[in-house]
């Protein structure tokens, strides 16, 4: 799962920063790193550290203005001090250059990221379960228990003879007492899981909340392209006029098209899914295993199968 998230994340950077390249070329390698951080947060994210998506995206677009505004709005900037630059960042948070689509694009990935890190931290749970019960300390008496089962006919010169089921039955449940009550929360677990790929599937989709960035962030830009007046009166009143050379207009207003899906992101899309589909598939079926660890250990090579008669702990019986 982890894999699928990282391939999907490296294909919708990528596409984002073929945004840039292809479209607003006079900005494309300054805005290589706020995008690079952008996919990182997301991914910091999705495995659960202590950060927002809000947080993220508006990170993103407090570094993205600066560059807007001074290589596409007022391409004639030459100035663009360390002071200025946190001017703009700062007038980004009032002035809202980027109209309705920075907010949109927080909530499409809020929906679609807080399922996935639910998803990520669920999977780290179940790990973590199975890992402490794979090592269970077994009792005095649950270790008195499977020699005398194992080994007892031995003494009677019985080395072929195994335990009958339903005795094997009573040591292992007695053994492994603790771990089965595991069971509720197990089945609730699984439910869960079975919840969270669910919603991953439907309005919470990943893979359209990510390749849909790079639409939102180029929308976003246009906006404030076509506002490029009304900001640059508002920024001078606030920042002050920074140096210009000649009287440079921003004739370069670029949309740009989504273009349809590329075979790499179609794929990567079906193997998520179908990764999605086989993995809670098998987990339902886990659904009873710690209710039904006893029998399980007690069906295979333990017990007396082919034979009429087995070691009930005590004698042979039929």
């Amino acid at each position: 799962f982890l894999e699928a998230f990282e391939s999907l994340l490296r294909l919708a950077e990528n596409r984002t920063s073929s945004l840039f390249e292809t479209a607003y070329r006079p900005m494309a390698k300054e805005a290589a790193e706020p995008v690079k951080k952008l996919f990182r947060d997301i991914s910091l994210y999705i495995l659960g550290a202590e950060t927002t998506v809000e947080g993220a995206v508006l990170r993103f677009f407090d570094s993205l203005f600066p560059l807007v505004y001074s290589r596409l709005i007022n391409p004639g900037i030459t100035d663009l001090s360390e002071d200025y630059t946190e001017c703009l960042r700062l007038t980004r948070q009032d002035i809202n250059p980027f109209g309705r689509y920075s907010k949109n694009m927080v909530t499409e990935l809020s929906k679609s990221l807080w399922a996935s890190r639910m998803l990520s931290q669920a999977l780290s749970l179940g790990i973590e379960v199975i890992n402490t019960t794979e090592h269970a300390v077994l009792s005095k008496e649950c270790s008195r228990a499977l020699v005398k089962m194992q080994y007892c006919p031995h003494c009677q010169g019985l080395t072929l003879i195994r335990p009958c089921v339903g005795y094997c039955l009573n040591v292992m449940r007695g053994c492994l007492a603790s771990v089965s009550e595991l069971d509720a929360q197990w089945r609730e677990y699984i439910s869960t899981l079975e919840y969270l790929t669910n919603e991953m599937a439907a309005s919470h989709d990943l893979e359209i909340a990510l390749t849909g960035i790079r639409n939102s962030i180029n929308e976003a830009i246009l906006h404030a392209q076509l506002n490029g007046p009304q900001l640059s009166a508002t920024v001078d009143k606030v920042c002050g006029q920074p140096k210009q050379e000649g009287n440079l207009s921003s004739d370069h207003i670029v949309p740009v098209k989504e273009a349809t899906e590329t075979q790499a992101l179609v794929m990567a899309h079906a193997s998520l899914n179908n990764k999605r589909r086989e993995f809670i598939n098998y987990m339902k079926r886990s659904r009873t295993f710690y209710a039904s660890i006893a029998e399980r250990l007690c069906e295979g090579d333990l017990v007396m199968k082919d034979s009429s008669t087995c070691w009930n702990g005590e004698d042979v019986v039929e």
